[in-house]
C-alpha cells in the first residue's frame, strides 16, 4: 500500500473531490470552463499533492506539498462561497465542515512532519 492511502487527510480529500464533482454537475453550462473547472482542479490538487509529497524522500519536501494542498483547500473554500453567492449551490455547510476537518488534519500532519 502506498503511504498516502493511510492518511486521513488524503481519504477525506478524496471524498471532497467526489462531492465537488457531484455539485458542479448542476452548475450552468456557461461555467464549464470557469468556476466548474477551477473548483475541480482545486479539489483534485489536494489529494494529489498529498500523494506526491508522501512519495518524496525528504520530510521538508513532504511539508511543502502539504502547504500546497492547504492552499488548494483554501482556494476551493473561496470558490464554494462564490458558488453560493451566485446561487449555484443552496447549502455549503456540510462541505465547509469537511474542508475544516481536512484543514485541521493537514495542519496536524504538517506539524508532525516538521517535528521529525
Amino acid at each position: 500500500m502506498r503511504p498516502h492511502y493511510k492518511l486521513d487527510a488524503w481519504k477525506n480529500s478524496m471524498d471532497l473531490v467526489d462531492e465537488i464533482y457531484q455539485i458542479t454537475r448542476e452548475f450552468p453550462p456557461e461555467e464549464k470552463f470557469g468556476l466548474t473547472s477551477q473548483m475541480r482542479r482545486a479539489a483534485i490538487s489536494i489529494p494529489s499533492n498529498l500523494a506526491e509529497g508522501a512519495a518524496r524522500k525528504g520530510q521538508a519536501e513532504f511539508a511543502n506539498f502539504i502547504n500546497i494542498a492547504k492552499g488548494s483547500l483554501s482556494e476551493l473554500e473561496t470558490q464554494l462561497i462564490i458558488s453560493k453567492r451566485q446561487n449555484y449551490i443552496n447549502d455549503i455547510s456540510d462541505l465547509v465542515d469537511l474542508i475544516g476537518k481536512i484543514a485541521s488534519q493537514l495542519s496536524g500532519l504538517y506539524k508532525y512532519i516538521k517535528s521529525k
